[in-house]
């Protein structure tokens, strides 16, 4: 896919005729609802234009907010969603309400820099399939400077995996910041995988056609209001992201996703039995207490990162927890069940052991999925 950049320029008369609107998921955002609308107001005199909140029913009531300011202006739209976390969904819930020509996602942490959103429409006008928000092209860049060694190796390791797998030469393919057309969104959004944070790389290899894409420049703001959403939990999520492409979505991400957290569970499991024999005690004993310690590692695990969404709190959680043995005492006895029975049936033991394996996992990953973190 062709990518160029677009210098930012002031918009010449006359503005555009097709309409927009502007997707902003949000969750604890209430400071930040009024500057965002007054910003855009400001920027968008002469346009068609809606902003939607999708707020996943923030403990700070910023839905209350958006509320309130939309019962005055008719431009301004809130969704408010409940039992259901996560950007990449409330963005595509937000896209199908919309019924507008051109669509824009943006932050709803005044990080994004709004004044560029004219020239962003101007492109889209001149015939590009997208337009993308980047900080690293010419004339963009950070008001907080440069992150650490560390942050800045993993940005550049993810911006080149995702370079590849997009085919495309963007300089910032995990911004949340782009426009594109609403017909050209909608024509992928039964393939989007709606998990994690990274929409526009999600929507770029979902997309079918090869699209023209525009790179707008602008200066990331530093957050005034609120706690960044960002943790090593989001990295972790991309790297499932790119997992699900390469399965080409035949495997539910949050199957890869469990799965992934089973091998970590298997690593701990080893690693407490080992330290326990060195330490005197008997096999039986350090491998039951690593065990235990697994299965508890594993549910803290999905709870922060595969059910995320779907997170468990307070007493919840330790009735999760509960369950969770259980099913996972359960899952054993289907592996070693499984496992004896090929055995004995003249299977080599590798085989056998990897078969009752992939049993308990899909068993353990069924059950929790329907019982545990079915609801918040």
């Amino acid at each position: 896919m062709d990518v160029t950049t677009c210098i930012v320029t002031s918009l010449i008369e006359p503005v555009s005729t097709k309409s927009i609107s502007i997707i902003v998921p949000v969750y604890n955002e209430r400071k930040n609802i009024h500057r965002l609308v007054e910003k855009l107001e400001g920027v968008l005199v002469g346009f068609v234009w809606e902003v939607i909140f999708v707020d996943d029913d923030s403990p700070d009531k910023t839905s209350s907010v958006a509320r309130r300011i939309a019962a005055t202006k008719n431009y301004v739209r809130c969704i408010q969603r409940i039992g259901r976390r996560g950007l990449s969904s409330a963005t595509i819930e937000g896209v199908c309400s919309s019924s507008a020509d051109y669509i824009a996602i943006m932050d709803g942490d005044l990080q994004h820099d709004e004044s560029i959103l004219p020239t962003m429409i101007k492109a889209l006008d001149s015939g590009c399939d997208l337009v993308v928000g980047s900080r690293h092209v010419v004339g963009g860049g950070s008001s907080d400077g440069f992150s650490s060694p560390f942050r800045e190796m993993l940005s550049t390791a993810g911006k080149k995996i995702a370079c590849a797998m997009t085919r495309t030469n963007l300089s910032d393919p995990m911004s949340g910041f782009f426009m594109t057309r609403r017909a050209l969104f909608m024509a992928t959004a039964h393939k989007l995988s709606g998990q994690g944070f990274k929409i526009l790389l999600d929507f770029i290899m979902s997309s079918k056609n090869n699209i023209s894409i525009i790179e707008v420049p602008y200066i990331f703001r530093k957050r005034e209001f609120g706690e960044s959403k960002l943790d090593i939990m989001v990295m972790l999520q991309f790297a499932i992201l790119i997992l699900d492409r390469l399965f080409h979505g035949y495997i539910p991400i949050r199957f890869i996703a469990f799965a992934s957290v089973g091998v970590i569970g298997v690593l701990v499991n080893v690693m407490v039995m080992v330290s326990l024999k060195d330490a005197g005690f008997g096999f039986v004993t350090s491998q039951s207490v690593g065990i235990f310690v697994s299965i508890v590692c594993n549910f803290e695990l999905n709870n922060r990162f595969t059910y995320r969404t779907n997170r468990l709190r307070g007493y919840k959680y330790w009735l999760g927890l509960a369950a969770f043995m259980l099913i996972s005492g359960l899952g054993g006895v289907a592996n070693v069940g499984i496992s004896s029975m090929l055995y004995t049936n003249k299977f080599t033991d590798i085989f056998s052991s990897l078969a009752g394996s992939i049993v308990g996992v899909v068993w353990n990953y069924a059950i929790s999925s329907t019982l545990i973190w079915r609801f918040k």
